[in-house]
């Protein structure tokens, strides 16, 4: 099938075992596959290369701005963002090549649900959380917004999106010890971004993070009906949010 005006752009760093079935779901949708990489010490540049993608290397400045670089290199007027642990379905792909089957979509913007798939899952669960960002666009409604840590869309005054049907099936968890590790980091990323804005947060929030955290995604995402994972999964959101506080008061207490 011959591909749409549509650019596919993804970032990555350290990917090489996921990046492959993320390419591979989307082969044929675009003639114009971007990755902009920071710096892997694995195979990720090989892999993308080796599966059609044109690499480009920029060093990681937070998520906003590499986003941002990314939609630079895009050549088409459309774009899809999708993260190297995603994989789009047969049927989301479907959705999106239909919504160019007679030309210009109708809305220029698309919200995308987004479900998580635990280890051990062959797709995410039918109840698993799921949120639908922007993540299909025109380059002239919006980009992603310039914050480190914000991951989302910014777009232009007046345009209201509309939402597919089908979801992208989210990897994001290779074991909990990496995904830890991704939580620490990301933490330290946030109190950097909350100290650039001004931000204090209350100190009796070392108290309650925790639990609520805790509550909030065992109860309200529904990781209770997920097993082991769902269980193990809440209690690290909660040791992320926790962190996340515990840094942030000390960085004020030491100042």
């Amino acid at each position: 099938m011959s591909p749409i005006p549509l650019s596919i752009f993804i970032i990555t760093k350290n990917e090489a075992d996921r990046l492959g079935a993320t390419l591979d779901a989307v082969r044929g949708l675009s003639d114009d596959i971007v990755v902009v990489d920071s710096g892997s010490d694995d195979e990720t540049c090989s892999v993308a290369e080796a599966h059609g993608a044109r690499v480009v290397v920029n060093a990681f400045q937070g998520y906003g701005p590499q986003k941002r670089f990314a939609e630079d290199q895009c050549r088409h007027p459309w774009l899809l963002n999708i993260d190297a642990d995603e994989v789009c379905p047969p049927d989301l792909v479907a959705e999106i090549r239909a919504l160019f089957a007679n030309g210009e979509p109708a809305a220029k913007a698309y919200g995308v649900p987004i479900a998580e798939q635990f280890p051990g899952e062959g797709t995410p669960h039918r109840l698993s959380y799921t949120i639908a960002p922007v993540r299909l666009y025109r380059r002239d409604a919006g980009r992603y917004s310039a914050s480190p840590v914000h991951d989302r869309v910014d777009l232009a005054p007046g345009i209201a999106p509309a939402r597919l049907k089908h979801r992208i099936h989210h990897r994001s968890i290779r074991s909990l010890s990496d995904e830890l590790r991704k939580l620490n980091a990301y933490s330290d990323m946030q109190v950097d971004d909350l100290e650039a804005r001004g931000k204090n947060l209350a100190a009796a929030r070392m108290i309650t993070e925790f639990p609520f955290a805790f509550f909030k995604a065992y109860v309200l995402r529904r990781h209770f009906v997920r097993g082991r994972y769902g269980f193990l999964t809440a209690m690290n959101h909660a040791i992320y949010r926790h962190m996340r506080i515990a840094k942030h008061l000390e960085r004020r207490w030491r100042k």
